[in-house]
């Protein structure tokens, strides 16, 4: 009988690739059916419909009595298609699009060790690292789908309910109409880059846990601890440490002058943050005894 270490050096099989292991299509096929998939996107894409409804209902969003001096995207929700896109993005971006990427990276390995199926993949064999860098891009590719896919429902739900136009800015001026894809499609960047931080805590929960909740049920709270510590004026400076602290500063794109200083600070943060917890997801599972 071989022992460990002999089985360990043997030669690879004849015609075995470890990069050709789990493909991205075949990882994108297998998410893209599941169940919690289809969900989320539907949800995503039924949300600006579900604002038109409420905007019919209730009447053209403003200020009103009551509203404070405050002024708001939702002020301009209804004067084009652009500022339609804008403010679903302005509603979601603090809670609702957490909530794919925590799903998508964290449920993508603790699913596979819930299932039982996880140690299946590595004898098959694929190599860890292979492992988690197919699911980690997939499940980056789906949150980026999921954020694409709202605003530009928007934009096309938008048009046909309040046409195309130039996008109004709640304190004047406007934005040419040739301008506000490509500041919309910044926006969504910059978003997709400020949620980094929720998907490699979700990502390195799902290598520690083999319940799905749990990761991503962990990781949207932290994103939430993170919002409540950034509400705390009493700390200062410090706040601006705290990716949640530059969660909006999308909110510059939309400007006539467009501002960069508030987004690379928030993007360099955020991305800091990310790539110490994908680290501390590919260090911790190297070492991780695969029971399940």
């Amino acid at each position: 009988m071989s022992t460990a270490a002999e089985v360990a050096e043997a030669p690879e099989a004849p015609g075995y690739r470890a990069r050709r292991t789990l493909p991205l299509r075949v990882e994108a096929v297998r998410q893209l059916r599941r169940r919690r998939t289809l969900l989320m996107g539907g949800v995503l894409g039924a949300l600006p419909f579900i604002l038109i409804i409420a905007f019919a209902i209730g009447g053209t969003p403003d200020g009103g009595p009551g509203g404070g001096d405050r002024v708001t995207l939702m002020d301009t929700a209804t004067a084009s298609a652009a500022n339609f896109a804008a403010t679903c993005l302005f509603v979601s971006a603090g809670f609702l699009l957490v909530v794919p990427v925590a799903l998508f990276c964290g449920d993508t390995v603790a699913s596979e060790a819930s299932w039982s199926s996880l140690r299946y993949l590595l004898a098959a064999p694929v190599p860890r690292a292979r492992l988690l860098w197919s699911k980690l891009v997939v499940a980056l590719g789906f949150s980026l789908a999921a954020m694409v896919l709202l605003p530009l429902v928007a934009l096309a739900a938008g048009a046909a309910a309040y046409g195309w136009g130039p996008l109004e800015l709640p304190t004047g001026g406007a934005l040419a109409t040739g301008d506000t894809v490509p500041r919309i499609a910044l926006v969504v960047a910059f978003i997709f880059v400020s949620q980094l931080v929720t998907a490699g805590l979700a990502f390195w929960l799902s290598t520690k846990t083999d319940a799905p909740l749990g990761a991503v049920g962990g990781a949207v709270g932290l994103t939430i601890v993170g919002n409540v510590l950034d509400a705390v004026t009493a700390l200062g400076s410090w706040r601006d440490f705290l990716p949640a602290h530059w969660q909006f500063a999308w909110a510059d794109a939309l400007q006539p002058d467009l501002e960069w200083a508030g987004m690379a600070k928030g993007a360099a943060i955020s991305v800091t943050y990310a790539l110490i917890l994908f680290a501390f997801a590919f260090r911790g599972f190297s070492r991780k005894d695969i029971v399940s």
